[in-house]
């Protein structure tokens, strides 16, 4: 009798609780319902309070700070300001990224330009144009094995140096920084059989008496004690076309309104970096470099900063193509000059300037 007592509340209990608990399922789906039916109607006549963004694949040659704006521009959310959903790729190599962006697996490339010209001179009937210039300096850094104040390009006479790939910007620049100091590169010992994305690590492993590196590989080695930054190659070397963005022209004709989205987020990207401090600077493209402390972050962007890496603006100039092919001809890696006209486009660049910025 008891134990009836205690039962039968229990039961009028759960039935109660079960009725509400039906009951505000029910409402919910009536007022789910009539809020999908509203949404339904309401299509028609409103657009969607997001944007739809469109996919771009970005191939770039290296993951370095070396290219601060550019993720500044990502950072920052500037892509998709300009409705773009931007995929970003390493490729490790400019061969790589060319071999990309001709295949169609990416649709920019990010890289030194002289490979838009090898392509063009090996008569592509697609050319890569290039539309974006980003720095207008080298990178890389002379690293010394043992630490010395009084420097100079000629202790690099007869001594063993990793320069990078064969035709690559790296290595061309550097060979071009040796000539302009009347240093034959005959006179040095230039490795050029070592991908520069390993040069580090078989400097660190004992291999050559120097090495030129990006960043954040240069600051690294002197972190860890296996060498010291004795020289700028960008310092030396002067202003130089180093890296762009190029896509192929078939590709800048059928999407000219995606390509100048993407060219005005760049600009943004430029001018964020030319109006912020190096901390700033570091703060706001850690996520890309989270390896990084935020200290060293902050002092290689200070400098490359301090040598004038990076352009205020996208143009990429006459005199800068014409430059480069003169670097390419020195190095004795192509023998016709292409024309200027044909791999270089400023219509995107020269409206992303002029462009109010949001």
């Amino acid at each position: 009798m008891s134990l009836k007592r205690h039962f039968l509340p229990l039961l009028s209990i759960a039935a109660l609780t079960l009725f509400l608990l039906v009951g505000c399922s029910q409402q919910d789906t009536i007022q789910k319902t009539d809020s999908q039916k509203s949404n339904s109607q309401n299509s028609s006549n409103e657009s969607p309070s997001e944007p739809t963004l469109t996919k771009i694949t970005l191939n770039e040659v290296a993951h370095s700070i070396f290219y601060a704006p550019m993720y500044a521009a990502i950072e920052n959310g500037y892509f998709n300001q300009e409705g773009i959903d931007l995929q970003l790729v390493t490729g490790f190599g400019a061969d790589k990224v060319m071999a990309a962006v001709l295949s169609g697996e990416a649709d920019i490339g990010f890289m030194g330009p002289e490979t838009t010209v090898y392509t063009y001179n090996e008569g592509s009937a697609d050319a890569v144009v290039n539309f974006a210039q980003l720095t207008q300096r080298a990178g890389n850094f002379i690293v010394a094995r043992e630490k010395t104040d009084d420097f100079k390009l000629s202790d690099l006479k007869g001594a063993d140096v990793l320069g990078g790939r064969a035709g690559g910007m790296p290595e061309m620049v550097f060979e071009y920084v040796l000539k302009k100091n009347d240093i034959r590169p005959s006179d040095v010992n230039i490795d050029q059989s070592i991908d520069f994305g390993s040069t580090a690590a078989a400097f660190s492993g004992g291999k050559g008496a120097y090495t030129v590196e990006f960043e954040p590989s240069a600051t690294a080695l002197e972190q860890e004690g296996a060498g010291y930054v004795v020289s700028s190659v960008g310092v030396e070397s002067g202003y130089v076309p180093y890296t762009a963005f190029s896509a192929k022209q078939s590709y800048l004709d059928s999407h000219k309104d995606l390509i100048q989205a993407f060219t005005n987020a760049l600009q943004k990207g430029m001018d964020y970096v030319t109006t912020h401090t190096a901390e700033e600077i570091a703060a706001a493209i850690k996520n890309q470099f989270s390896e990084t402390d935020a200290d060293t972050l902050t002092m290689i962007v200070e400098r490359y900063h301090e040598q004038d890496t990076w352009k205020n603006d996208l143009l990429f100039s006459k005199d800068s193509f014409d430059l480069l092919l003169t670097i390419l001809e020195d190095a004795e890696v192509i023998t016709k000059r292409p024309p200027y006209e044909a791999l270089v486009t400023t219509e995107f660049a020269q409206k992303a300037k002029v462009s109010p910025k949001s």
